[in-house]
Parts: C-alpha cells; sequence; structure tokens
C-alpha cells in the first residue's frame, strides 16, 4: 500500500495530530536506519510500517482506561506497541504512564535513543522478565509478538498483583492458544478483530484465575 495512503488511513482511525504524525515519521526514519543492524522488524514489513505496526499497535488506545496509572508492554523489541501508544496517549493528553520490558540490550539502546529524540515520558526496564525477580502493581499489561499465550497469563498470575486489564494480540494461532490456555484457566475476556487483520484477533483479559 502506498505510504501517503497508509499514513491517511492510520489519521482517519486515530483523528490524531499533525505533531503526531511527524513524530511517528521521525520514529519511521529511526527505524529503518536502526533496522538495518537490529533486526527489529521484517524486512517485508518495511514498506508497511504504518498499518503493520503503527497501525496495528494503537488500535487498542480506546479500551484503555483514563484512570489506569501504568501500562507495561511485555517484550516491547521495536516499541510495538507501547512506544506507538506513547505518542498516541500524549497527544489525547492521557497521563499514563508507560513502561517498555525488552531483554536485549541492543534493543533497549534503540528504545532509549527514540524516547530521547521523541521527548516522551517513558521508561525502558531492561530484564528478562521471565527469568529475573520482578513484582507489578496496579498495572495494565499489554503484549504483542511476545510468548505463548500460556506462557504470558503464567506470568501475569506470579508476577503481578491488582493488576488492571491484559491486552494481548494474537495471530493465526490465537483461537487454538486460547482453547490450550482455557484448560488450565478460568478466563474472562473480550475479543476483537484486529482492524490490520482478519486473521488476528485482540483480546482484552478482565478476569483469570488457575483451574
Amino acid at each position: 500500500m502506498d505510504k501517503t495512503i497508509q499514513i491517511a488511513t492510520f489519521s482517519r482511525f486515530t483523528q490524531v495530530s499533525r505533531e503526531t504524525i511527524t513524530s511517528l515519521k521521525k520514529y519511521e526514519d529511526i527505524l529503518i536506519k536502526a533496522n538495518k543492524t537490529l533486526n527489529l522488524i521484517g524486512n517485508s514489513t518495511i514498506k508497511d510500517i504504518w498499518t503493520r505496526h503503527f497501525l496495528d499497535s494503537v488500535q487498542v488506545i480506546d479500551f484503555i482506561d483514563k484512570n489506569n496509572k501504568t501500562l507495561v508492554d511485555l517484550g516491547s523489541g521495536a516499541g510495538f506497541p507501547g512506544l506507538v501508544l506513547a505518542i498516541a496517549l500524549k497527544d489525547r493528553k492521557i497521563p499514563l504512564k508507560i513502561k517498555l520490558i525488552e531483554k536485549s540490550p541492543k534493543k533497549v539502546k534503540f528504545l532509549k535513543n527514540l524516547i530521547n529524540e521523541l521527548q516522551l515520558n517513558v521508561e525502558v526496564i531492561n530484564q528478562n522478565i521471565l527469568q529475573e525477580p520482578i513484582k507489578f502493581f496496579d498495572d495494565v499489561f499489554i503484549a504483542r509478538a511476545f510468548k505463548p499465550l500460556k506462557i504470558i497469563l503464567q506470568f501475569i498470575h506470579n508476577k503481578a498483583k491488582n493488576w488492571k486489564k491484559i491486552f494481548i494480540f494474537l495471530g493465526k494461532t490465537g483461537k487454538n492458544e486460547l482453547l490450550q490456555a482455557s484448560k488450565s484457566w478460568d478466563i474472562e475476556y473480550k475479543q476483537r478483530v484486529s482492524v490490520t487483520s482478519n486473521d488476528s484477533t485482540v483480546i482484552e483479559i478482565n478476569r483469570l484465575k488457575k483451574k
């Protein structure tokens, strides 16, 4: 899809300001340059960054409660979806604290540089959360292309207290992942078809209990 059309589609869906579009264009430029050495995104998606990554990431913004204090992005990688949401939330003047969790030191350096360039109030935590001791309280969690659903649910169960919501992006295997997870977990969730792919869904988990 032509880049101009992609940006127009993104703008129509999000209704963000020109300043936000400018910030995302800068994000795109830095990402493409860094991707040559860091392999942050697949080369096949470089021409579709505005739809495959930016629009895909921001689609949950209307479901984030303005009263929540912290959004934790598990395995942020190139900053999706957490950093894109931080930019969009800034546009809407929603003071939600964003935390990006990433185990790769090189990707952490990229994220910190990007945050500095875009003047965002975002914290980057360099940790392998599945192995290192870390606790979360009163947070909203989000995960896109991170780990299988059952691993994410076990992590939340073990490490998070009083969590508010969990948003998880599921691809073509999502239906099977939900089926497998439901064998071990009692999950109360809402499911929406992704705005960028009919084969993908985004689930919003509101209750989670071990069977």
